[in-house]
């Protein structure tokens, strides 16, 4: 067995910790049944105003070990991501994943566009589903998982603009050209033969 010297290490450890705020609840003395009860919290997902009060004997009902929680000095409760964060999140840092698509369908001759609408629609169905950020990326994923396959067999110059109906109804996202192109011929005429 390695013996590892803690006195300089900081831990941080984050999670959902679901059920804690039902710990804390008991030991302050707020019942959980009544017009708070589980299904009421259902309709209503906001920050639980009680985990601030988390003490360490929460946590180690929670199941933690007390060696455990006391490396753990400071507790802080984070409220959830609402719908203008994960648009930010989408948007704002440098590498988001919009840019990202963005880059990568650039260099294939395609222009990626979002509409405000697409974006807060994808927000929307993030908290809907209570998933957060990484629920959002995967929504992202699965909503340009046909686009990527058919980058490369869209000529260059095109434009594709996802709109908020293509993220609601997780369709496909049709090609917006960027210039007039031709017109390839209709597939119902004969062909000719070669004379």
């Amino acid at each position: 067995m390695i013996q590892i010297n803690t006195e300089n290490i900081l831990f941080i450890c984050g999670g959902a910790f679901v059920g804690l705020d039902d710990i804390v609840k008991r030991r302050v003395g707020k019942g959980v049944i009544g017009f708070d009860s589980e299904t009421e919290r259902r309709r209503k997902p906001k920050a639980s105003p009680v985990l601030p009060a988390v003490e360490p004997e929460d946590l180690v009902k929670f199941g933690l070990i007390p060696e455990f929680v006391g490396r753990l000095p400071v507790v802080a409760a984070l409220e959830a991501l609402t719908e203008d964060d994960l648009v930010r999140i989408l948007t704002e840092p440098k590498n988001a994943m919009i840019r990202q698509y963005q880059k990568l369908l650039r260099m294939e001759g395609v222009e990626l566009e979002f509409t405000p609408g697409a974006l807060r629609e994808l927000a929307r169905e993030a908290v809907r589903r209570q998933t957060g950020a990484r629920g959002l990326r995967a929504l992202l994923e699965h909503l340009m998982l046909d686009v990527m396959y058919e980058a490369p067999r869209r000529k260059a110059g095109g434009r594709c603009v996802i709109g908020e109906d293509a993220v609601r109804d997780g369709g496909s996202v049709p090609e917006t050209p960027a210039k007039a192109r031709p017109r390839p011929p209709a597939e119902d005429k004969p062909l000719e033969a070669a004379g």
